[in-house]
Order: structure tokens, then sequence, then C-alpha cells
């Protein structure tokens, strides 16, 4: 099927946001901004925002965090389950020079692992935020 067909055919044209519902904001932010390197759009009491990249027709694609604990209705959906059957793991993120960020991210203390994905032509570097979700930051790899 020609690309423009299915191009007709889908309704989603690009990610929005991400959501995630954090025990500690505080904490989560500082991981997001000062390790990540996301820019923060905006703060307010129970919830931050993080430009991840343009979007598509003008709608940035966002990182929301939202604190469980001023957001009970977010909260009492999600409070107990267990990290088998949480709807979020992993968070990803392009990347331009692995080796550097992986030194980088060692050197704040963060254990890192790597691995390559050849299917997508991905070098990937995973650490985890400070509650526990997968980070995984992806480098392009014409070679894979």
């Amino acid at each position: 099927m020609p690309s423009s067909i299915n191009e007709k055919r889908r309704a989603v044209r690009g990610l929005g946001e991400i959501a995630l519902r954090v025990k500690n904001l505080d904490a989560m932010q500082r991981f997001y901004e000062n390790v990540i390197g996301l820019p923060l759009m905006t703060r307010f009491p129970n919830a931050a925002f993080f430009k991840i990249a343009d979007g598509y027709g003008g709608h940035t694609q966002v990182l929301a965090l939202f604190d469980r604990s001023k957001n009970p209705g977010i909260a009492s959906r999600t409070q107990g389950l267990p990290p088998l059957i949480t709807s979020l793991s992993k968070f990803l993120s392009p990347i331009s020079r692995q080796k550097r960020e992986k030194k980088r991210l060692e050197g704040l203390g963060l254990r890192v692992e790597t691995a390559e994905h050849g299917w997508a032509h991905w070098r990937s570097l995973y650490a985890t935020d400070p509650e526990g979700n997968q980070v995984e930051l992806v480098c392009y790899d014409d070679n894979a």
C-alpha cells in the first residue's frame, strides 16, 4: 500500500504527552531537568511539564510529571498496582553521542547498561530515574 494512503488513514500523527505519576515531584523534576536535560516548560504545585521536542502541527511533545499526593484522582486510579502491570516503565529520548553520554551519566552516579538494536538502527543506554522508571537514551547508528 503506498505510504500516502497510509498517511490518510492514520489518525495519530505524533506523540503529545507522556505522563508519569510520581511520589517525589521535586526529585523527579531535578532528574529530568538536570540529568536528562529536558527544558522545564512550567511548574505548578502538583505538576511539572518538560518539552521533549516540537511535535506535529504545532503541538509540543511533553513529559508531564504529576504528584500522586496532590492529585488524588490520579493516585487513586493507580494506588497499589504492582510494577508488572503498571502502564509505563520506560521513557525514551534520542542522544547524539553514546560514549560521552554514558560517561556523563556514570559520573552522576547512575548505573548505565548498554544495548544495540540493529532492527531499529539504535544503540541504547539504560538508566533508572529516582522512582525506578527505566530511561532509555538512544543514538541512531547507520551501521546497525
